[in-house]
């Protein structure tokens, strides 16, 4: 096994040999091998274990297995701690998605600090089929039957080519020690029960299952490169606006498709939606439906799909209120500079000159709220801002980010839209004050 480790490395995975690398290791037989087997092959590596503390005295056993395994072979390793039962808790997921998310967040962020090139972990061809059978069994698409990555950023698997059958008895060969997790052994979670209880069946029925379903995902890996160029195709077509903080589907072009559904999962499923028909609904909704997910809304404006993403920070500020020593404020939209000036010009989107003496303090940035009127700049009359943003022909997504600059109860900007005609520069105007708005970058 090493020679077609060693080739396999040589001819698919050769930047490895010029890497800095992290290996995951668990103090399990994968990783132990992978372990091993790259430092025989001298790659420049060095390792990190993950104590979730699950599984008592045996949880530390693993470590202090994993730290002399490191002495042994004089690798650098790296440990930490988590709380694993607390994370699950708080954030509402299994212990399993707990362990997993706590691992690849600490792996990321030595790999960021120490500056290693790869993560390596020791999955291999049995936990391959292992999830794709699970992805199977709770419905999924073709992304979940495509399987486990052997590349994924910067995270490499060089084991998925390897059976666990050819990992142990190469370890057994060579006398290479390792730990035996005893959670491994119940059946209590799907993928146990899988593998102890459904691969091994499969594997009777047919012993090529392994070499017959990696070749299966090679064709399904190209219907999915197929279909990928296809929708690339599609967004250049249903996109009809992109900024830095949404982007326009048009509902026509999509219904106009094949399967609009079937593309619309495709175009929006990295954007984390789940409850696709809700998705496909908003075609024929009325303007102003929505659906979330954790951290994008999708909304219904008129004969548009707009996409954003849920700034939950911006989300919470409602108002600021700034003093007149106050040079800078700072509002979700960006940031308000108020300075004294002796000359003013026009007003812009981002820029109003406004009578000083006129304004009483202290000033507040808020956001709109109904039944809010103003005098248009220019004009003498009022006008409610709910007319403004329909001539303005505003969507409802963007009036939701709209903010106001107001003097007491009185409207003094429309921020990036209109200055109001109360506060102007006149003929009497003694002090002139600047303000002006910095957009986010």
């Amino acid at each position: 096994m090493f020679k077609k480790f060693q080739e396999h490395i040589n001819n698919n995975l050769s930047f490895l040999k010029e890497g800095k690398l992290l290996v995951a290791v668990s103090g399990g037989l994968d990783s132990v091998l992978l372990t091993h087997l790259c430092h025989d092959l001298k790659l420049n590596i060095s390792l990190a274990h993950c104590n979730f503390n699950l599984r008592g005295n045996e949880s530390d056993a693993d470590e202090e297995f994993v730290l002399q395994l490191a002495e042994d072979l004089e690798l650098e390793v790296f440990i930490e701690n988590f709380d694993t039962d607390y994370f699950s808790r708080i954030n509402s997921i299994s212990t399993q998605m707990a362990a997993r998310e706590l691992r690849y967040n600490w792996f990321s962020e030595l790999a960021e600090q120490l500056h290693f090139d790869y993560i390596l972990t020791a999955h291999h061809a049995d936990d391959n089929l292992e999830t794709f059978l699970i992805n199977l069994s709770r419905g999924t698409g073709l992304d979940g039957l495509t399987g486990i990555p052997e590349i994924n950023g910067n995270i490499i698997r060089p084991f998925l080519n390897f059976s666990r059958e050819e990992l142990e008895n190469y370890a057994k060969e060579n006398k290479i020690e390792w730990r035996e997790d005893s959670s491994n052994a119940s059946t209590k979670y799907l993928r146990n029960k899988l593998r102890h209880e459904v691969i091994p069946v499969l594997k009777e029925l047919n012993p090529q299952i392994l070499q017959n379903f990696k070749l299966t995902q090679s064709h399904l890996q190209d219907s999915k490169n197929i279909i990928k160029d296809r929708v690339e195709e599609v967004l250049e077509k249903v996109v009809t606006k992109i900024s830095e903080n949404e982007i326009h589907f048009s509902i026509g072009k999509i219904k106009n498709l094949s399967n609009p559904k079937a593309y619309l999962f495709e175009i929006l499923k990295e954007y984390q939606f789940t409850e696709w028909q809700d998705v496909e609904d908003l075609l024929e909704a009325q303007t102003g439906k929505q659906v979330f997910s954790n951290t994008y809304r999708l909304l219904k404006n008129r004969d548009v799909l707009i996409l954003t993403e849920i700034h939950k920070k911006q989300a919470e500020i409602e108002e600021v209120s700034f003093s007149e020593n106050d040079s800078q404020v700072e509002i979700p939209l960006g940031t308000l500079t108020i300075t004294e000036t002796q000359n003013f010009k026009e007003h812009n989107n981002l820029t109003i000159y406004v009578d000083k003496d006129l304004l009483k303090y202290p000033l507040t940035a808020r956001k709109w709220e109904k039944g809010d009127y103003f005098y248009p700049f220019g004009m003498e009359s009022k006008k409610k801002l709910s007319k403004f943003f329909k001539d303005e022909k505003l969507s409802m997504l963007e009036k939701e980010n709209v903010w106001l600059v107001c003097s007491n109860e009185d409207v003094v900007w429309i921020i990036n839209y209109r200055a109001d005609n109360r506060f102007k520069i006149t003929e009497k105007t003694k002090n002139i004050l600047k303000i002006s708005l910095k957009n986010e970058t």
